[in-house]
């Protein structure tokens, strides 16, 4: 025979009901990581089109420009992004990249240094560990 169940409560939390556990700790689960798709679609352009330069696939920027229709100048913006710390490429993946970095703010030019970087994005490697 099943054991009976505990009485719920309820409790209101930024204007929406959150269940209470019998033992008294929450049923608040941590809000998920919202993954940008359109910054993760950049960076993996990004890394196939300096896969196509090192390959030999096409020898110049203006050359992607061409076989995909669009500016030059874009594939240099998007191929600035392969230079990205690891831990904030990861962080951008995983939607942990905090709300300071957008797509917009990594098209503009960024120091190439990985600390630099972190400073330059107002982040801290802890952050972007979350």
């Amino acid at each position: 025979m099943c054991e009976p169940i505990d009485t719920l409560t309820f409790a209101k939390r930024g204007g929406r009901k959150q269940i209470v556990l019998p033992d008294g700790t929450s049923s608040w689960v941590l809000s998920r990581a919202r993954v940008d798709n359109t910054m993760v679609k950049a960076i993996a352009r990004g890394f196939r089109w300096r896969k196509l330069l090192e390959t030999g696939v096409h020898a110049t920027v203006e050359d992607i420009a061409a076989a995909e229709k669009i500016n030059a100048s874009y594939v240099s913006r998007v191929l600035r992004l392969t230079l990205l710390a690891p831990h904030i490429v990861e962080a951008i993946i995983d939607g942990r990249q905090g709300s300071e970095i957008t797509l917009a703010a990594l098209m503009k030019p960024f120091p190439v240094e990985w600390e630099r970087q972190c400073s330059y994005l107002a982040i801290s490697k802890a952050d972007s560990a979350r």
